[in-house]
């Protein structure tokens, strides 16, 4: 077991690595194909003069081949100073994603301001789906054809139409503005700070994300349920005289969850870089809305530092599914 973490660490690590040259590579290399300087998206200004501008480069060091400055930017990674000459060097500690000219804070900092406002859309809305999905799923696989199966796939199938912009203005229109049951919150709360305006002030965005997913699970687990029961060592468990309960949850559901386990790690660690649209509706300032500003404000250093913690998120992601596997599926071994 001890082998088989290290050696999925050690995959983690290398996938990081790729993740970060080719993110590096295309924001940093594509500017110099168009003739141009990727000064300007450092700084957030044109520098006033030839000189200055040929001065930054030499400063961050643009002037130097792309291998060198790959190897300055994952050195920088574990801490650094970072100046653009016209004011006082600011300390980079680890982890180091750079500094935001733009904003005049460091990367790091807006990163940690808007991971905890997506993880918990992300974790909420995965419960949700997650129960919801598998309690929908495994009743009407195992009732083909019943009340059950045929509203709960109608249901799927109206739920996966509607789109998150449709939802989203839908609900704060009838729960908050029509009903009051909601109170409107503007933003997010911490929970450290009030757990249950955390709760009461995320409560619509996670119902509404988790109804598209929570469709797609259902629909998933009923086909793996009704592949799953057919088979022979379900026909001969019953042959045996196991009972019911024992057939679906030992024998059934454990084989039949392996591969929603697979899709839930991708969808959890996507969800933590995408959430950009549910973000914007609820005014949930989170990694989705900082990645978008940045991209509106051609702030490298924060697009940079949002697509790694994005592809961290879901390489972690994948990592526990590989640990789940074996507790799951005792076909897999390690």
């Amino acid at each position: 077991m001890i082998r088989f973490i290290v050696s999925r660490l050690v995959g983690m690590v290398l996938v990081l690595i790729v993740v970060s040259l080719i993110t590096f590579l295309i924001f940093q290399a594509v500017p110099l194909l168009a003739k141009s300087s990727p000064v300007y998206y450092y700084i957030g200004k044109a520098p006033a003069t030839p000189e200055l501008l040929k001065s930054l480069t030499h400063r961050f060091g643009f002037d130097q081949p792309l291998p060198v400055q790959y190897w300055s930017y994952l050195a920088g990674f574990f801490g650094k100073n970072i100046t653009d000459g016209t004011s006082a060097a600011v300390a980079c500690p680890f982890p180091c994603f750079g500094y935001s000219f733009r904003r005049n804070e460091l990367v790091s900092t807006l990163i940690g301001q808007a991971v905890p406002v997506t993880i918990s859309l992300a974790v909420g809305a995965a419960l949700l789906w997650l129960v919801g999905g598998l309690l929908v799923g495994t009743l009407s696989g195992l009732k083909p054809g019943s009340f059950i199966d045929r509203a709960g796939m109608t249901g799927a199938l109206a739920a996966v139409s509607l789109p998150i912009f449709f939802t989203g203005p839908v609900a704060l229109l009838l729960f908050v503005y029509t009903l009051g049951w909601l109170p409107d919150n503007d933003g997010y709360v911490s929970i450290f700070t009030d757990p249950v305006g955390w709760f009461t002030s995320l409560l619509l965005p996670w119902l509404c994300l988790a109804l598209l997913f929570a469709a797609l699970y259902a629909r998933l687990t009923r086909s793996n349920v009704l592949e799953t029961m057919n088979e022979d060592y379900i026909r001969t468990a019953r042959a045996k005289g196991l009972d019911r309960r024992t057939i679906v949850v030992k024998h059934g559901l454990r084989a039949a969850l392996t591969p929603i386990v697979t899709i839930f790690g991708i969808d959890i660690g996507g969800l933590i870089g995408t959430t950009i649209i549910t973000e914007s509706v609820f005014n949930l300032r989170g990694l989705g809305a900082l990645s978008i500003q940045s991209i509106r404000d051609m702030d490298l250093p924060v697009m940079l530092g949002v697509t790694v913690v994005a592809a961290f998120a879901l390489v972690l992601a994948n990592f526990i599914v590989d640990l789940l596997y074996a507790v799951i599926d005792p076909r897999v071994t390690v």
